[in-house]
């Protein structure tokens, strides 16, 4: 493995006989309790669509009651002043950032069209005669939607970073260490819950292959410090519920355990209570259908955390006991990088020596 790290070695190419059914796995990674198990089932129940079913749940009411906040079309407006704007502080000496736009496929473009003329109606962009211009294309998703894409290059090149710490997931799994009831919200639009500063405004100035120009004046995706101000913004809003919350960027983590005569779900519900309180005097929304509720085990940061602790998320460990046997250098590395995933997790061991 040195040389291979060290370039002596330009491939490692792994042979067997003919025939012969090695794989670059162990029978460890395909035990039922590596895998999905019963707690899959328990699991998808608990999003808050399959809840809004179920009167008798005990997390029913609370969902009715807060429906403005957590839905599955939740209104796009011009948020509030919540005092955290994004800001661009741009490299001394700096003049104007503009990329000309390319031409697109007309399917992009009437998507790009329909994209800003909502966003126009909402009041989040404005027409725009900024000397500054960045273009628009799409990218496909995984859904077969199309996302939006700005490419701030220029941009981004001339900002200066933002220093803002990023949470670690280790700190945010010990926070959670000992709780019993998870519940998992996932912001919608978080970025565009945020306000430019007045003066930055036209640094955003967007160009579409239409030919018009728009300038945001909420914060866009693709700026090199939004996610900083984003984690700020959440950050500032829940620390005063540190105790059962944790924030990553758009994703909310309430956890609870049974304390001071109350049980676990009771406690739950009044810190879910509390959150989604926070989040109606802020409009900020939640998408219902990608929200987890009262659960034993909730998706977290690439894995999976419960009331018994983390385990590695199923559908990584069958992509890696699935990965075809490496023919080159680039695979070899490939896999690795992949298979260190495990590599925390209790019971890992080396399937075999180079």
């Amino acid at each position: 493995m040195d040389s291979l790290k060290a370039g002596e070695l330009a491939e490692v190419v792994l042979l067997r006989p003919e025939g012969s059914s090695l794989e670059l796995n162990s029978s460890s990674v395909m035990d039922p309790e590596v895998l999905e198990d019963e707690r899959t089932s328990k699991r998808q129940t608990r999003y808050g669509a399959a809840i809004l079913k179920d009167p008798s749940d005990p997390y029913y009411a609370l969902l009715k009651e807060f429906s403005d906040v957590v839905s599955d079309d939740p209104p796009s407006v011009l948020p509030p002043d919540r005092g955290v704007r994004h800001e661009i502080d741009l490299v001394p000496g700096t003049k104007y950032c503009t990329t000309r736009q390319w031409p697109l496929p007309k399917e992009q473009v009437d998507v790009i069209d329909a994209f800003f003329a909502a966003k126009h109606a909402a009041g989040m962009v404005r027409e725009s005669k900024s000397p500054h211009s960045s273009p628009t294309f799409c990218v496909r998703k995984p859904n077969g939607k199309w996302r939006m894409v700005h490419a701030f290059n220029k941009l981004n090149a001339a900002t200066i970073p933002a220093s803002t710490p990023i949470p670690r997931k280790d700190v945010l799994q010990n926070n959670m260490a000992g709780c019993t009831v998870f519940s998992a919200l996932d912001m919608v639009d978080g970025y565009y819950q945020l306000l430019m500063r007045e003066s930055d405004i036209p640094l955003t100035a967007v160009s579409t292959p239409s030919g018009m120009l728009w300038e945001w004046l909420v914060m866009p995706q693709g700026l090199s410090n939004a996610p900083a101000t984003f984690n700020r913004l959440v950050t500032q809003l829940f620390r005063p519920m540190r105790q059962f919350v944790q924030t990553y960027f758009d994703d909310i983590f309430v956890h609870s355990r049974a304390s001071e005569g109350k049980t676990a779900v009771e406690a739950h519900l009044g810190h879910l209570r509390e959150v989604l309180l926070c989040m109606r005097e802020n409009r900020l929304y939640a998408n219902i259908n990608k929200c987890i509720f009262g659960a034993e085990e909730i998706p977290f940061l690439g894995c999976f955390l419960g009331k018994d602790g983390v385990r590695a998320d199923p559908e990584k460990v069958c992509a890696i006991a699935q990965w075809p046997v490496p023919v080159s250098q680039k695979d070899l590395r490939k896999w690795l990088g992949l298979a260190n995933y495990l590599h925390k997790y209790k019971g890992c061991r080396v399937v075999m020596d180079l």
